[in-house]
């Protein structure tokens, strides 16, 4: 696929050119729709471009024009167009041109209709797009350029967490309960007969999500991406982001000051045993102890990144866990080394935490993070 950005740029600055007002704002959005919802066809980009970029039903009929004229003349535009039988073109081949690398554009006759002549032929360029690129790279093998590209790219990501009942309320038509405060108001226009009954819902709110990050050594190359992801976390969803080795160290006010390129330079500073041992079992019990008592993992959804390695036994952590699952709500364990697809829970520490865990994913790469995010938004429990 071409290069979302130089593709939306050249798109929005032919729109221009053809008298469309297109914005920077507008393009943005062009480019980040293209990112999130990854057309497939020349239809589905059009109608994608189409929302984005077009706010007047006067400017659709120039705004096809300069479709046309970059992506062909696309058979699927609508369904009424082209030949019944036709195969849609894929998004794929619009953009990096056919198997022999060119375009074709039809031929018209003397009155301007197109013909089944002989097409013409002209190369394009191709380009590979940086999200392809890094879509299939495993995060440990990045260089420090592609971790700052990758920040980019996970700022579209949204986190969310199931929804759970709160203490307030809403007014609602058919709501369980009556509302007898309302009731009783609006009952003066009447005359103070309540002819009507007012009801109410409780409100819901999405359940808080605490992160726990291996920053071991065996665990420091993805560490350093998945907290670029924590990062995003912090500022959108509010989570609560924890670090732990040989200690456990809160990350959350340290995040939340930090800019996007100094991240990762202030988290290091900040967790002193960065790249050291591993004590998951001692960590476990300190967060359950300061934290955990004072109800911030009640009702929450628990995120635990390590590989499993432990030095402690493997009773005491599936003593924590066991203690952590009876006051939250989901426990899902990110561990990289699961997207082998040879590997088994061996590691004691990992076989001792797996009966208390909702869902493990391996989040290894940027494909990977849909599992992630899938088993943070489940409703409920699978354990």
């Amino acid at each position: 696929m071409a290069d979302l950005p130089e593709l939306a740029a050249s798109f929005t600055a032919a729109l221009h050119d053809a008298g469309i007002s297109v914005g920077p704002d507008r393009t943005r959005g062009f480019a980040r729709a293209l990112t999130l919802l990854s057309p497939r066809t020349t239809r589905e980009l059009r109608h994608c471009a189409l929302t984005t970029l077009v706010s007047d039903r006067d400017q659709i009929e120039p705004f096809d024009a300069v479709f046309r004229t970059v992506f062909g003349a696309p058979t699927d535009l609508e369904p009424q167009r082209g030949q019944p039988g036709d195969p849609p073109r894929t998004l794929q081949a619009v953009l990096s041109g056919r198997v022999h690398g060119a375009r074709a554009r039809p031929t018209t006759d003397e009155r301007g209709r197109e013909t089944g002549a002989q097409r013409r032929e002209e190369p394009v360029p191709l380009a590979a797009s940086p999200l392809d690129r890094l879509a299939t790279r495993d995060f440990a093998d990045l260089s420090a350029e592609e971790l700052s590209r990758l920040a980019r790219l996970m700022r579209t990501i949204v986190l969310r967490t199931p929804a759970r009942p709160s203490r307030r309320h809403r007014t609602a038509l058919h709501g369980r309960r009556v509302d007898v405060r309302r009731t009783l108001s609006t009952s003066r226009r009447t005359g103070g007969h309540p002819l009507r009954l007012r009801r109410f819902v409780p409100r819901t709110r999405p359940r808080d999500l605490i992160v726990l990050c291996d920053i071991s050594g065996s665990m420091e190359p993805y560490a350093r991406a998945m907290l670029q992801l924590l990062y995003c976390a912090t500022r959108a969803a509010h989570a609560e982001v924890f670090t732990f080795a040989t200690r456990l160290t809160r990350l959350t006010p340290t995040l939340r000051r930090a800019g996007s390129y100094d991240a990762l330079a202030r988290a290091g500073r900040t967790a002193p045993d960065w790249s050291g041992g591993t004590r998951i079992a001692e960590c476990l019990a300190d967060f359950n102890e300061r934290y955990g008592r004072r109800g911030m993992a009640h009702g929450a959804v628990v995120v635990i990144i390590s590989d499993g390695w432990d030095t402690g036994t493997p009773t005491d952590l599936a003593t924590h866990m066991a203690r952590l699952s009876r006051v939250a709500h989901r426990i899902v364990w990110v561990n990289p080394r699961t997207a082998n697809p040879r590997y088994r829970p061996l590691v004691a520490g990992m076989a001792a935490a797996l009966p208390y865990c909702d869902a493990v994913v391996s989040a290894h790469n940027l494909a990977a993070l849909d599992d992630f995010t899938a088993a943070l938004s489940a409703p409920g429990r699978r354990r």
